[in-house]
């Protein structure tokens, strides 16, 4: 045991100490037993072989290490009263959480037919890692738990984003020695630069360093004690070390490491909160290092278990056909002695309660992990306000980005006092013309701060750190705990976090199923400085894929929309901030750009998500038109208006049907998503066998993957994104990409029947003026006038 959990007794009594202890072993038990059996879980009889599962999952290593921090957390939030919530950072911590949720009584609250006696307990054992049952990790079928703890990295990140803003919370978070080495993690720990004591609640991190991971030493579990120390102390906190494997002697040093941890914390709090103190605290936080897989079997077929990467899983794993294993696993389960844990019709005895906290004190309880409960409606302002007005299309220009950083300003500015709106971004908000949200509340920051630095605030609600990754973390946590928030970033770079999305869909996908989770805020992401812009950063901020990787996830629970113009996007931006259980993905440019709709047009097309902008097209109504130049996108549209207008002007007696897509999911069937358009409605806005001519903001290939199914599929022409780009002109990256007017009516012209004869005149001049375009600028430098002044004219 370090020196510094030595320096004073705890003051427990042994009594107390037996308690935590029973309480831990009959966790102990609880965890065992849901990874081996099926059937006499008070082992009323002798163990045979078909009492084990005959597949055994799950994770048996870092049990024992959870089941100490529930039993301590336990302690510290009946004797404080503390509003508290948990994050289970290491992978598979689900029978741990799961059989402290048992005991404590909300599992059963939350699943009346796993009741709190022997029958209760065989269908928690059974239903673990079991056909129709539950996972192995900490999922959201969990009561009490945000966070899934599936794909390592991103623990420390969510628990400051549950604290943001919850001033009267504790958020202890348990990181495991594997998840340590995740890039994720690494960065996370920079949070605490950005907690404020005054506005937000506490984190205490718990590192649990048990040695091993799967198969290879931790290497943060191999470092010397002071190095390990110099590290933590470099990222601003102040280390307590618990270290053994004794219990008694580890009880009472965790329940003293508890203590000093949480008395440290409240004076910071009441420092800056009552004092005044305006230094960047220096958070406690607790090195926690028990043996992998501690209390279970020390060796199996001589080899050495316990202490090692062995037990990273299931210790025996051949008890159904191994006399000898099946005899091992029954003495490990009476090692806990459950007889003293669990009266005779499978209750927990009172005495191994009696430091467990009561209703919504539990962390099984705890409405903070039930975020939707603590839901309020943002406070959001009507659009008219920010409107641009539009007396003709095409005529004006402005930045849509910045237009929605007024309202998101004003957002911002409503909820000051409640507190519960943040803008997350990586140092990209004024970048992406968002700027106007300083006027509301400044940048986050808890460091010294320089005469030159402007619009850092220590009570500020927009948070910048260069980590997208953490950003993505943050605004999960904050969401995941009742609040509302959007995450801005460039669109090549938000690539950054698709496992992390992955995750959060899946999430909100199971939520959906569980009558008991509440709906929470949707997560928004704002991408811009988009893959049409890029004139100083060129090739490697160009990849709007993004979008593809969404559109791959359920159905139910993602949503993608590209606005046209400003309008277009207040009103998406406005229907996303109201929206529940969605990840919302909203392209927009930052830069200058053709205002075409009203704001009423724009509320009524993006309710329709994809519709005929007949002012823009040259049908008259008797008869279907030649040709669709469909678009999705604001650059794309730009592209689409200018083609449209040459065949207005060019080739006047045909027929050209203009369609925008702002809503992407439109293009599938009605029977895959559910804003899909049925068979009739696709006809009716597409045609069933005129061409189509599709300019889409991203990949090409995405539209076609969308449409397949669809009865013109094979009329149907996509120009967009192929991947070829560099640092040039506007007008050049949609020209060397094929999507550029003169091309698209060049593909009009081309599929048409009859027309490649009769147009080729007009043909021959919009590949003249593609000629002249590449000439030009590599003489001026800028694109052609009759592109760079071009305005809506039809």
């Amino acid at each position: 045991m370090s020196a510094d959990t030595q320096q004073a007794p705890t003051g427990l009594t042994d009594e107390e100490v037996a308690v935590l202890d029973a309480h831990w072993r009959a966790a102990n038990y609880l965890a065992v037993g849901q990874i081996y059996l099926m059937a006499n879980p008070l082992l009323t009889e002798p163990l045979r072989p078909e009492h084990v599962k005959p597949r055994l999952l799950g994770h048996w290593g870092t049990s024992p290490g959870l089941n100490l921090v529930h039993t301590h957390l336990n302690r510290v939030i009946k004797a404080r009263d503390l509003d508290a919530l948990c994050i289970w950072g290491p992978g598979h911590g689900g029978p741990a959480v799961l059989a402290n949720a048992w005991l404590e009584g909300s599992y059963t609250e939350t699943y009346p037919d796993i009741t709190r006696d022997a029958a209760g307990m065989g269908r928690l054992f059974k239903q673990f890692s079991f056909p129709g049952g539950v996972p192995s990790h900490v999922a959201p079928e969990t009561p009490g738990s945000i966070h899934e703890g599936g794909e390592l990295g991103y623990s420390l990140s969510h628990a400051y984003g549950a604290a943001f803003d919850h001033p009267d919370l504790v958020v202890a978070c348990v990181i495991g020695d594997g998840e340590a080495e995740t890039g994720p993690l690494a960065t996370s720990w920079h949070s605490n630069k950005f907690l404020d004591p005054v506005n937000d609640g506490a984190v205490l991190p718990i590192l649990h360093l048990n040695g091993y991971k799967i198969a290879n030493p931790a290497v943060l579990a191999r470092l010397p004690e002071s190095e390990l120390d110099e590290l933590l102390r470099g990222y601003g906190h102040d280390p307590i070390h618990v270290t053994g494997d004794e219990p008694a002697a580890v009880h009472r040093a965790m329940a003293q490491a508890m203590d000093t941890a949480l008395d440290r914390i409240a004076h910071l709090q009441r420092a800056a909160r009552e004092e005044g103190a305006g230094d960047r605290p220096r958070w406690p936080m607790i090195v926690l290092r028990t043996p992998k897989g501690w209390t279970g079997p020390a060796e199996v077929d001589g080899l050495p278990v316990e202490n090692t990467w062995r037990a990273h899983q299931v210790p025996l794993s051949n008890v159904r056909t191994d006399p000898g294993h099946l005899r091992q696993l029954e003495e490990w389960l009476r090692s806990y002695r459950p007889e003293e844990l669990f009266d005779e019709h499978g209750t927990p005895r009172p005495g191994i309660l009696a430091a467990v906290p009561e209703g919504t004190r539990r962390l099984g309880a705890t409405p903070y992990a039930n975020g939707g409960l603590m839901l309020r409606e943002l406070p959001l302002p009507p659009l008219e306000k920010y409107a641009v007005p539009v007396d003709e299309p095409g005529t004006t220009m402005h930045e849509p980005t910045k237009v929605l950083g007024d309202l998101l300003r004003d957002v911002m500015d409503a909820t000051t006092e409640r507190r519960d709106f943040r803008l997350v971004g990586p140092d990209e908000t004024a970048s992406n013309r968002l700027q106007a949200v300083y006027s509301a509340s400044g940048k986050a920051w808890q460091e010294r701060t320089l005469e030159v630095d402007e619009d850092l605030d220590r009570h500020g609600r927009v948070m910048e750190i260069l980590s997208e990754h953490t950003c993505q973390g943050w605004l999960e946590g904050y969401l995941l705990t009742g609040r509302h928030g959007l995450f801005s970033c460039y669109e090549a770079f938000v690539h950054i976090v698709d496992s992390m999305v992955n995750q959060h869909v899946k999430w909100l996908r199971v939520t959906r199923r569980l009558p008991w989770r509440a709906p929470i805020a949707s997560l928004n992401y704002l991408l811009t400085s988009h893959v049409w812009r890029q004139d100083h950063n060129g090739f490697s901020h160009q990849d709007p894929g993004f979008v593809d990787h969404i559109l791959n996830k359920s159905p139910e629970a993602v949503r993608v929309y590209l606005p046209p113009d400003a309008n277009t996007l207040l009103s998406v931006a406005d229907h996303a901030l109201r929206s529940r259980d969605y990840v919302n993905v909203i392209v927009a440019g930052k830069q200058p750009c053709f205002d075409w709709l009203t704001m009423e047009q724009a509320r009524v097309h993006c309710a329709r998500g994809a519709g005929i902008w007949e002012w823009a097209g040259t049908e008259d109504g008797t008869r279907e038109p030649d040709a669709v130049l469909a678009c999705a996108g604001d650059v794309p549209t730009q592209e689409v208006l200018a083609a449209a207008q040459l065949l207005r002007e060019h080739l006047p007696d045909l027929a050209v049907r203009v369609v925008n897509v702002v809503d992407i999911a439109r293009l599938l069937p009605a029977e895959e998503h559910p804003h899909g358009l049925n068979a009739f409605e696709y006809d009716g806005l597409f045609t069933a066998d005129k061409p189509v001519v599709f300019a889409y903001h991203g990949y090409p290939w995405l539209i076609h993957r969308l449409a397949y199914r669809r009865t013109g599929h094979a009329n149907l022409h996509v120009r967009g994104y192929k991947e070829i780009g560099t640092t040039t002109t506007p007008f050049d990256m949609v020209l060397g990409n094929d999507m550029d007017r003169y091309r698209l009516v060049m593909d009009v012209i081309d599929r048409v029947p009859g027309l490649a004869v009769r147009a080729a005149p007009v043909r021959q001049r919009m590949e003249d003026a593609r000629l002249r375009h590449h000439a030009y600028i590599r003489e001026h430098g800028v694109d052609l006038p009759e592109v760079a002044d071009w305005t809506w004219t039809g």
